[in-house]
């Protein structure tokens, strides 16, 4: 049987800064949404479904779609409880609850602090002193670029344990992810993520999801197609090249990408011309890049 074929690092690191991109807008989607006044279990769970089903016709569609091993299967339950079922509530409600999306990124931004030592207690990963080095620098980057005046949330503590649970779950999933990639392709390890995190949170979607249901505002093209946005490229498309990010990086390399999520979603807001960045900023994002190099590096020896 002829070895698989390995994708080239610099495929690698493009699929994760596409996926980091598309990360970054749906901060300016889900803004939206919550905007409008949409309950975030309505929109989280159609997003959720949505993935999952487009997901299983692609994968159906291609003769991709592997059964889950029986010993598999309370891996993909604890995956799909990690995230998208806790992650994705704490995160959105975490957001709600600052007042501050500057503020919230900042405290997502520290998902790479733990999954470096996920990485190396669960995966014996090898990290050296310089990608510790291109982490911090990162960190720091983040924090020019995110820092930002601003009331904060009546209920800022609350929004902050909230995300701090979201970071957790991340580095879970991302731990789970990497023991399952050996055996499952991206999407259809994605596919019954979505699918099983969907029937989790149908009953919150059935609870509070439906609350002052009114069918010409939640089935209006402004809700619908951030939705859809979410649903097809932040979900099925990013997820999917994520894992393919965490089966060739690692845990705590490919966490560094995510870091980035606030510095895109910076840089996209300022292009669409929703935020304009000031110098600080800039330099932030500069460090950040540096950081992110840093951390990729491997010497010869190793």
């Amino acid at each position: 049987m002829s070895p698989k074929v390995q994708p080239s690092k610099t495929l690698v690191y493009i699929a994760s800064m596409f996926a980091i991109v598309l990360w970054g807008m749906s901060y300016i989607w889900t803004d939206k949404l919550i905007a409008q006044g949409i309950p975030i279990f309505y929109f989280v769970f159609v997003r959720i479904f949505l993935a999952g089903i487009i997901l299983f016709l692609f994968n159906t569609a291609y003769a991709r779609i592997k059964r889950i091993q029986k010993q598999d299967v309370g891996k993909f339950l604890l995956l799909a409880f990690f995230e998208p079922f806790i992650y994705f509530i704490c995160e959105t409600f975490g957001l709600k609850l600052t007042g501050s999306p500057t503020i919230s990124a900042m405290v997502i931004a520290t998902i790479p602090i733990f999954s470096i030592g996920a990485g190396i207690i669960f995966f014996k990963e090898k990290i050296n002193g310089v990608n510790i080095a291109g982490i911090a620098l990162s960190l720091v980057g983040i924090v020019l670029v995110a820092m930002a005046k601003g009331e904060l949330g009546e209920h800022f503590i609350w929004g902050i344990i909230l995300l701090l649970i979201a970071v957790v779950s991340e580095v879970g999933h991302a731990s789970i992810t990497k023991s399952l990639s050996g055996n499952y392709s991206s999407q259809t390890i994605v596919m019954y993520q979505f699918l099983i995190g969907s029937v989790y949170l149908f009953p919150l979607f059935l609870w509070k999801g439906l609350n002052g249901f009114d069918y010409d505002v939640y089935f209006d093209g402004d809700v619908w197609y951030p939705i859809i946005c979410l649903a097809v490229l932040c979900s099925s498309l990013a997820f999917s090249l994520w894992v393919s990010t965490i089966k060739n990086l690692g845990v705590a390399k490919s966490s560094i990408f995510s870091a980035l999520i606030p510095v895109a979603a910076a840089i996209i807001a300022w292009l669409i011309g929703h935020e304009m960045l000031n110098q600080r900023q800039w330099i932030g994002i500069a460090i950040s890049t540096l950081g992110v190099i840093l951390s990729q590096y491997t010497s010869k020896k190793a």
